[in-house]
């Protein structure tokens, strides 16, 4: 009944997210075609009739090289209706997608033609120059939304004028007339695209004189036979963003090749080393006694003596598994369809409100493994957990917010946005990991050893430098990296760029092996780990495992440097702070991965032979 509550709780509340700044303003709840109340639009809901007004919403504008650096469309000095800018209600996701909604000056009536229609007459002096200039030279683009269709253009164009004997001089032209290409069926808008005319433009090069703009804009419909239900189709074949499934799924199966023969290479060779272990530690040949004892069978006294910080070490296996469930139940939804092109703000709503959700499990978990390995201070564990994703979390956010505040840009969360996800985070996050960790707690499972533990921890040998912590840690996440390195190429793209990612059923298939290929190689790690008498395996397991974060960040650096062109401090910022946080929980769901694996394969190694 506690859990109904709460996910009531959550619903009601990411509904309920939108600006709460005083100065933006809002229409009115009209429950017609073109409302701004926050509902899921179907085919009769998007029906207009001859003339009907269908309201073009700006998005933002911002560099095109920088897809994070994004401002609100009239922070540039564009024409602004005569009733004045009013602003869209926005879902929690749309604004996390740094969407802001302005009304525009222009009229797009269904089905109504309109040639150079003017918008406005008005007068830029230096400092709107200035600001045009600005957006020319970094090749600025606008986004608009026209039934929830996105459509994007650039501000102006930029020439350079090269002369013998002098420094080249640089024009700038603005953009000032735009055409509206849309396409309908029946009573239904099926597509839009924009152009610029590149001759009707405004020199703003030279800003000490003042100069007149006319902005003008034409509209011409035309009928089509694509269907309603499939006008999102387009949008996967985008030429500015174009996606070649034979070219994934040439790769996937390159890569699982790859990854399968190591596979099948390694497990070959640890299943017959285990095998003869299993013949030589479990005869009863009393001779044995006589030969140096060496090997994974003589630490069976210490194997299964517990972490250090083993509080530390619960809450990160706990929260791990909620990423890893977390990551499931994304996939779920995409794969039924949920998610569609340029309809980001779902994802991130549904990323918010499952996070949530799904605290119990980190809860329970970390509270089971923490009292299983006789842990006494179950209260600091559940805080804990709690804190060790989302402190490191907050923190971040904290620091890039407070750079897109300074940018005045609309990555910047509205305080009303921020306030409603720190109550989603206390009133549903801490009391459903409370819930779970008593849960946890009160569990009545046992750990269980098949060997006793002795009172004295067993001596180390001396290990040569490439079976320290780090060496294994660059040989266990290189294996798993490279069945996904391919992949997220596409996937940096989609977030950090503009091409349209749709294929979730591919990056299945990549998240399946990335979890086999984890667990295998951390379990063989281990297992050669144990072979030399190394007996510390909890923490080496989790860190092996969840080394595959490391190899991810790497990537990101090479992605930044040789494969974009991402400038300034807010892009930089951004683009390695929240990246830094997926590679933080790919440490933790990964980890918790290859510590279970390696789990289950001491204590099955271990049962099989006789333990005195």
């Amino acid at each position: 009944r506690v859990a109904a509550v709460l996910v009531v709780l959550v619903a009601s509340l990411a509904s309920a997210a939108r600006p709460l700044d005083a100065e933006w303003q809002h229409l009115g709840d009209e429950s017609g075609p073109g409302s701004t109340s926050r509902q899921l639009l179907g085919k009769k809901d998007r029906s207009y009739k001859d003339g009907q007004s269908v309201p073009l919403w700006a998005s933002k504008v911002g560099p095109f090289t920088n897809p994070s650096e994004t401002y609100e469309y009239y922070a540039l000095p564009y024409c602004q209706p005569p009733e004045g800018v009013k602003w869209k209600t926005l879902g929690l996701g749309e604004l996390v997608d740094a969407n802001r909604m302005a009304t525009t000056p222009f009229k797009l009536n269904f089905k109504e033609d309109l040639n150079n229609e003017i918008a406005c007459e008005k007068k830029l002096g230096a400092e709107q120059q200035l600001k045009f200039r600005k957006a020319v030279r970094e090749d600025w683009y606008f986004q608009m939304y026209y039934d929830d269709l996105p459509v994007w253009g650039f501000i102006g164009k930029m020439e350079k004028i090269i002369t013998a004997g002098t420094k080249p001089l640089y024009k700038y032209y603005l953009f000032t007339h735009i055409d509206f290409e849309i396409k309908y069926n029946g009573k239904h808008v099926i597509e839009i695209s924009v152009s610029t005319d590149p001759h009707q433009v405004v020199d703003i090069s030279d800003g000490n004189k003042e100069v007149t703009a006319k902005f003008t804009y034409s509209v011409h419909w035309t009928p089509t036979e694509t269907t309603f239900e499939n006008r999102l189709q387009r949008y996967e074949r985008f030429p500015l963003n174009p996606i070649h499934l034979e070219i994934h799924w040439f790769s996937i199966i390159n890569s699982c090749v790859t990854v399968l023969l190591l596979t099948g290479f390694l497990a070959t060779i640890l299943m017959r080393v285990l095998k003869a272990d299993f013949i030589k530690y479990s005869r009863d040949d009393p001779s044995g006694l006589d030969e140096e004892e060496a090997g994974w069978k003589f630490v069976h006294g210490d194997v299964f003596r517990f972490p250090p910080h083993v509080n530390l070490f619960c809450a990160f296996v706990g929260t791990g598994t909620q990423i890893f469930y977390l990551s499931l139940f994304i996939f779920g939804l995409a794969l039924v369809g949920v998610f569609y092109p340029y309809n980001r703000g779902a994802l991130y709503s549904a990323i918010i409100v499952l996070y949530a959700l799904t605290a119990c499990i980190a809860g329970y978990v970390a509270a089971s493994y923490y009292k299983q390995m006789e842990g006494q201070l179950w209260v600091r564990n559940i805080l804990l957990t709690c804190f060790v994703y989302c402190g490191p979390f907050f923190t971040m956010f904290s620091l890039l917010n407070t750079v897109a505040i300074a940018y005045r840009s609309t990555a910047a969360l509205p305080f009303g946005t921020i306030v409603i996800v720190i109550i989603i985070w206390g009133l549903v996050t801490i009391p459903l990991t409370v819930f779970g960790g008593i849960a946890g707690k009160n569990n009545r499972a046992e750990f269980n050893a098949p060997c006793r533990t002795n009172k004295y921890p067993r001596e180390i040998p001396q290990l040569p430098w490439y079976r320290t912590t780090v060496p294994q840690m660059l040989m266990a996440g290189f294996l798993p990296f490279s069945a996904i390195y391919i992949e997220l190429y596409y996937i940096f793209a989609s977030i950090w760029g503009y091409k349209v990612y749709t294929i979730y059923s591919v990056l299945f298939i990549v998240f399946i092996i990335l979890v086999i290929v984890t667990a295998f190689v951390t379990v063989a790690l281990t297992y050669f780990q144990l072979a030399v008498e190394d007996h510390r395996w909890w923490w080496r397991s989790f860190l092996c495992g969840g080394s595959t974060g490391f190899f991810i960040f790497g990537y990101c650096i090479y992605y930044y440097f040789y494969r974009s062109q991402m400038s300034g401090l807010m892009q930089t910022s951004f683009f390695f702070g929240y990246n830094a946080l997926v590679c933080y929980a790919f440490l933790m769901m990964l980890g918790s991965i290859g510590f279970r694996a390696s789990l289950v394969f001491v204590r099955h190694i271990y049962r099989a032979i006789k333990c005195e």
